[in-house]
């Protein structure tokens, strides 16, 4: 006969093995769908002759190929100055020569940012070290420049991850995931910039923060310290300064101050100072001017002022956020006003003579902690002078856990007609927008044909009306499923069906390649009066400093840029209706076309050298387009 105790144990161990199975299966479905969102189209994927994913699109806007050639060029100063020293960073021996070639060779390249050989303090070196190291691994190339934000991202919805399920068990999942699906994220993870690195260790620490708020065990501080000192390395005095706002807000509303005092852990900040001032320090003895561009310009000035010239309208935040929560607005709306009321509930029950009977702290505290995170970020800079939407970055994570803890909560009731109905518009109105995003690439014009109006639109009207029928069918568990479908069937059509419009849209990578193969054998080329995003995304993928062919005033423009006609045979870049203007600028020069690429209205011409007779007349022809 078994033994009562036998069973027991039996039992225990099927349990186990039981819960062991869930988490392993909630890890794989977390794994697959973060890296279908994050990285595909991103990270290039070959299993034999099948491309499972592909660089759809290079680096677009100003700020992406001008911090990827930072990049480049601290790993170019790094490199040389290490094949000089005939050492690499791990020292050949512990002889006190190796040790000290070994370090220069650390540290060379790494303090000063440089971009076309001079300078750039605009912001700190996290990125940079990050994409160095990633250029060194695999190669220089516009998908490693944006791995540091990757995987800044996959770190923090892994750790959303973990500490729910450690702390709030049940939404964990469900917060991962819309953190991982909702737009702002998907776009921010696949930038080239400062933002990511920011946001992910900024919103690490503050989770690690309230992990010893609940516990009181010193070692979630160290997250709070050791993230801190990553996202000031990031962006700089911004991120210690929300940290402490943040902090001081919800140990004010809870009146417990004495939170900030014990927050204040000696080896914690000891832990930072170290990770930050050595930096700070070394950066400021090389340049003298660190303080005033960095500290005084780029921090003070850029809040203060619209010198930057990213002035927007009052309520350009609360625009920001309906966008960038998508596809779950609606439910990250709902999740805000009801953690809302329960803080503003807690906050009466604090405030009345009777308090929780035996408790010293009454009330979950979490919700109060997420909506001031959430809450503070975007009020700050909606009164800054220069708004850029990455700005309010670190107040989506705190949103959309939220969202996936409201979810878990209301699993067993069916959620209201008017708000699963608005959460299906919103997704089916996004489907639509972006069905239609290749049409108007193509066509450049917002009304297009009506039979491809008619197609999104039926897509559009059958993936909310799946959304609504399923959840009222079979309740709200099955919410984030059949939401996550069309997001990621959204994201391979305009990916792998679409990219290459995408990136002949909006990149300077196509460009770059047609000019290689049309003219390989000159290497210096000159812009007039193109946009700024395809003017530094032409340098970095021609790896050479901006050429001008006049100086163009514009407080945007912080780099010395080469203002003269060479002299030198070179390519000339311009737009399409300045080419009657090359009779007066380029007259005794000869010039001639070599094609137009009309994807973004431009020209491109070969100017010979030196003085000569001047063609006029020459225009690319129809078969030289594109």
């Amino acid at each position: 006969m078994t033994p009562p105790n036998d069973g027991v144990r039996r039992w225990l161990h099927r349990l186990r093995t039981a819960e062991a199975f869930s988490a392993t299966q909630e890890l794989v479905v977390l794994f697959l769908v973060t890296s279908w969102l994050l990285a595909f189209g991103l990270i290039p994927l070959r299993i034999g002759h099948l491309h499972i994913s592909r660089t759809e699109l290079g680096l677009v806007g100003a700020d992406e190929p001008r911090y990827a050639q930072v990049a480049r060029e601290m790993l170019e100063v790094h490199s040389a100055e290490c094949h000089a020293l005939h050492t690499t960073v791990r020292p050949r021996s512990l002889a006190w020569k190796d040790l000290t070639a070994s370090y220069h060779c650390l540290t060379a390249g790494a303090i000063t940012p440089i971009l076309y050989g001079v300078p750039w303090l605009e912001k700190p070196a996290l990125y940079y070290w990050r994409a160095m190291s990633f250029f060194k691994e695999f190669g220089i190339s516009d998908w490693s420049a944006r791995l540091p934000s990757t995987t800044a991202t996959f770190a923090l919805i892994l750790l959303i991850y973990l500490h729910m399920r450690r702390f709030r068990p049940g939404g964990h999942l469900d917060a991962a995931l819309i953190t991982a699906s909702c737009i702002a994220m998907v776009a921010f993870s696949r930038g080239a910039s400062t933002d990511m690195q920011l946001a992910a260790p900024f919103s690490i620490g503050m989770l690690g923060w309230y992990a010893w708020y609940e516990t009181g065990k010193k070692f979630w501080l160290f997250d709070l310290y050791f993230f801190g000192g990553a996202a000031t390395l990031a962006k700089g005095p911004i991120a210690p300064f929300m940290i402490i706002c943040i902090l001081l807000l919800f140990a004010g509303l809870r009146r417990e101050w004495n939170i900030v005092r014990r927050t204040i852990w000696l080896p914690g900040v000891a832990l930072y100072l170290a990770m930050v001032l050595p930096w700070f320090i070394a950066v400021q003895l090389r340049n003298p001017d660190f303080y005033r561009l960095f500290f005084l310009q780029h921090n003070l000035e850029r809040f203060a002022t619209d010198r930057y010239q990213h002035h927007q309208p009052i309520y350009y935040y609360l625009v920001v956020l309906i966008l960038g929560l998508m596809p779950w607005t609606v439910m990250s709306l709902r999740a805000m006003v009801d953690s809302i009321q329960i803080s503003v509930a807690e906050w009466r029950v604090r405030h009345n003579r009777v308090r929780y009977v035996g408790n010293t702290r009454p009330g979950d505290a979490f919700p109060e902690f997420l909506v001031i995170w959430a809450i503070f970020p975007v009020l700050f800079f909606t009164f800054s002078g220069s708004k850029l939407p990455g700005y309010i970055l670190p107040a989506i994570a705190p949103i959309t856990i939220l969202t996936g803890d409201y979810l878990y909560r209301v699993r067993q009731y069916k959620l209201k007609w008017w708000l699963l109905g608005g959460h299906a518009v919103v997704v089916s109105t996004m489907t639509f927008v972006l069905l239609l995003c290749p049409q108007y690439m193509i066509y450049e014009r917002f009304v297009p044909a009506a039979k491809t109006i008619f197609w999104a639109a039926l897509w559009a009207a059958v993936t909310g009306a799946a959304i609504y029928l399923t959840v009222r069918r079979w309740g709200t568990k099955y919410l984030r499923a059949i939401t996550l479908a069309p997001v990621l069937a959204l994201l391979f059509f305009l990916l792998r069906m679409n990219g290459w419009l995408l990136d002949a849209n909006y990149s300077a990578r196509p460009l770059a390649e047609r000019i290689a193969q049309e003219a390989p054998d000159i290497p210096t080329l000159a812009t007039y009066h193109i946009r700024r995003d395809m003017d530094y995304g032409l340098a970095f993928y021609r790896n050479q400093p901006l050429r001008h062919y006049f100086h163009e005033e514009s407080a945007t423009e912080k780099v010395n840029i080469i203002a003269e006609i060479p002299q030198e045979q070179h390519i000339l870049v311009l737009r399409e209706r300045d080419i009657p203007q090359l009779s007066t600028i380029l007259a005794g020069r000869l010039y001639t076309p070599l094609f137009l690429y009309e994807w973004q209205g431009l020209a491109v011409y070969r100017v010979s050298a030196g003085t000569q007779t001047a063609n006029f007349s020459e225009k690319p022809s129809a078969h030289n387009r594109r």
